[in-house]
């Protein structure tokens, strides 16, 4: 008997050690992505909130890359190193205090070296102190829908169990980022230099090396959020987008994200849907002296769907044939509602394209009076 339980014991122990240390269960997260649209195509644990650490750099950036944008700052602006961003433990390019260094190079030793003295530097450049600046981050992240996102500091690796989010949140962020074009060199470099040479930069995020058409975005890891990976690529007309969280096995997970990122080129493709090609150009307005008044419709977004799947996408308009005034330029007056066989996709507000005031006897009595002054 005592034979049998310890063979019985070796078994149960041998199968345990050969699980997937990588697992795409309860301990891990995904989602994989549309870059333009933000759409989902495939996740795991989507809206789990769980420590990110370090990933938070990726909202550091974003905030330093809009104040590039409105012009408040630029590449080439140097400034001073503070005390306390030479404080900073754990990834670093050992800034001095006083020490003056361009902003360009910081977002290398943020995006390529993960450094948290640079990340410091850039909150204080851009917010004026740390504690303004992660403020902003969490403001920022509420205006982009991030809500089960919240940040505790700039870099990450200070309580990285305080910085908090979601797959779901973060390809929120993805997708923003992904509209500043200027930052794709900085997320593909696998190796660089600042400070005249003397920080070596190496990038943790080892697909920047082995995907087609990388064009970012981040990899790290920490005692409480594990090994994370934001990944994303564009080919063609197609972008797509990996995040993975809470990963314990590091390679399982670049082989993970590589294989997910693979899989949706391969098997996805983008489109815009048509509008219905019966879909009026006027409607008509009962009360007013203007009898049609000319509509058009918004912008019709990209979808996601399998190869193959064209075909199953529809769409029809809800119009009335007239509708009452006063109507003002820009007023709904109705929808396109696209659908993929019976599941609703999204809808496109038509509206006004024209004013049409609302009849009145002084209107009325005017255009009387222009027809008799024109007579």
């Amino acid at each position: 008997m005592k034979k049998f339980i310890g063979i019985f014991l070796s078994v149960i122990i041998a199968i345990s050690c050969a699980a997937p240390v990588f697992a795409e269960t309860s301990e891990c997260c995904s989602i994989v992505f549309e870059l333009t649209s933000g759409i989902v195509i495939d996740d795991v644990n989507a809206d789990k909130v769980v420590p990110v650490g370090t990933m938070n750099k990726l909202m550091t950036v974003l905030l330093a890359a809009e104040k590039i944008s409105r012009k408040e700052l630029a590449l080439d602006t140097t400034v001073k190193v503070s005390e306390y961003a030479n404080s900073m433990q754990g990834a670093q390019i050992w800034l001095m205090p006083n020490e003056s260094i361009t902003v360009e190079e910081l977002f290398k030793g943020i995006i390529i070296g993960n450094a948290n003295d640079a990340s410091v530097v850039i909150a204080e450049a851009v917010s004026g102190s740390e504690k303004k600046f992660v403020a902003a981050m969490n403001d920022k992240a509420a205006e982009l829908g991030m809500k089960n996102t919240s940040f505790t500091n700039c870099c990450g690796y200070y309580d990285d169990d305080k910085q908090l989010s979601t797959v779901s949140d973060l390809s929120k962020l993805i997708c923003e980022l992904y509209k500043y074009e200027f930052l794709t060199p900085y997320f593909t470099t696998w190796l660089d230099y600042v400070r005249n040479n003397t920080a070596e930069l190496v990038n943790a995020n080892e697909l920047v090396k082995k995907i087609e058409g990388i064009i970012g975005f981040k990899a790290g890891s920490t005692e409480k959020s594990g090994n994370c990976i934001a990944v994303a690529a564009q080919r063609g007309d197609k972008a797509f987008g990996v995040i993975i969280l809470g990963a314990d096995d590091k390679d399982k997970m670049f082989s993970a994200a590589r294989t997910k990122l693979e899989s949706v080129f391969a098997d996805y493709i983008v489109i815009k849907p048509e509008p219905p090609e019966n879909i009026p150009s006027m409607i008509g307005v009962r009360n007013s002296l203007t009898t049609y008044i000319p509509v058009a419709f918004g912008d019709i977004r990209n979808i996601v769907i399998p190869k193959g799947a064209a075909d199953s996408i529809s769409s029809v308009y809800i119009m009335p044939e007239q509708v009452y005034a006063p109507i003002r330029n820009g007023d709904k007056v109705g929808e396109i509602q696209f659908y993929r066989k019976e599941k609703y996709l999204f809808s496109v507000d038509i509206f006004a394209a024209e004013n049409a005031d609302e009849k009145t006897n002084f209107n009325v009595l005017l255009k009387l009076l222009k027809m008799i002054i024109s007579f």
